[in-house]
């Protein structure tokens, strides 16, 4: 399957920045057949068509209401100082399914800006690359206090190292439709933010012995998440 990105409701037309994918890079033909998602559970499969500089699909089916991945998993991370490790960490998240990416402004955050066009980009490529037809939802900065007042604290978990807390084992988590993690920066959470986490009723969990930078603790979960996909 080749698949593209554009619009499939109320009528299927395709990207034009996708169009010209088509025509410049990949060098496809008439009649050559791809798949089309919105990245919002639909998707259509036709036929190009060449109409000057402008191509069009000839729908041969449509896909409607396609499922989304459960269970659903939100990672809220600290993007790391080089960016390189952050947009890794986008690519690979969304290949293995997560549905949602939050960035968060942490006590200890050494970045405190982003990109986030280019990040956009990124996981709708690595979604195309991946044949997802449900992108992933990418959240801009956010300051962790203001993160904290939109969560359920019966379904998030923060992970740290912090080995004075209790924190449980990550194959103790009982399975559930929607999670959602917490991951610090390069330094961690602070002792404050912890605390305040713990008062909200955020439960702590162990990613294991070994000491996980930021993007790979990220894609750890999101890997952990994967294995539960139905």
């Amino acid at each position: 399957m080749k698949l593209f990105f554009g619009e499939i409701l109320p009528t299927v037309k395709i990207d034009e920045d996708e169009q010209q994918h088509i025509v410049k890079v990949l060098r496809m033909r008439a009649n050559e057949e791809i798949t089309l998602t919105d990245g919002k559970g639909n998707a259509a499969t036709g036929n190009l068509i060449f109409e000057g500089k402008k191509i069009t699909l000839g729908v041969t089916e449509l896909l409607k209401a396609i499922p989304p991945f459960t269970p659903r998993l939100h990672i809220a991370i600290a993007p790391t100082k080089n960016m390189d490790r952050t947009e890794f960490f986008v690519e690979k998240a969304t290949e293995l399914g997560v549905s949602e990416i939050t960035f968060l402004l942490t006590e200890k955050s050494e970045r405190r800006n982003l990109n986030f066009e280019r990040i956009q980009k990124q996981a709708v490529a690595a979604s195309k690359q991946s044949l997802r037809f449900h992108f992933p939802q990418i959240n801009d900065l956010v300051k962790l206090p203001n993160f904290i007042k939109t969560i359920n604290p019966a379904n998030t978990f923060i992970a740290h190292c912090e080995e004075a807390f209790d924190r449980v084992n990550l194959k103790e988590i009982p399975l559930s439709e929607n999670t959602t993690f917490l991951i610090g920066p390069e330094g961690d959470f602070s002792l404050n933010e912890i605390k305040m986490l713990a008062e909200a009723g955020v439960h702590a969990v162990s990613l294991g012995s070994q000491r996980l930078r930021t993007e790979t603790a990220g894609i750890f979960i999101a890997a952990w998440n994967y294995g539960k996909m139905i």
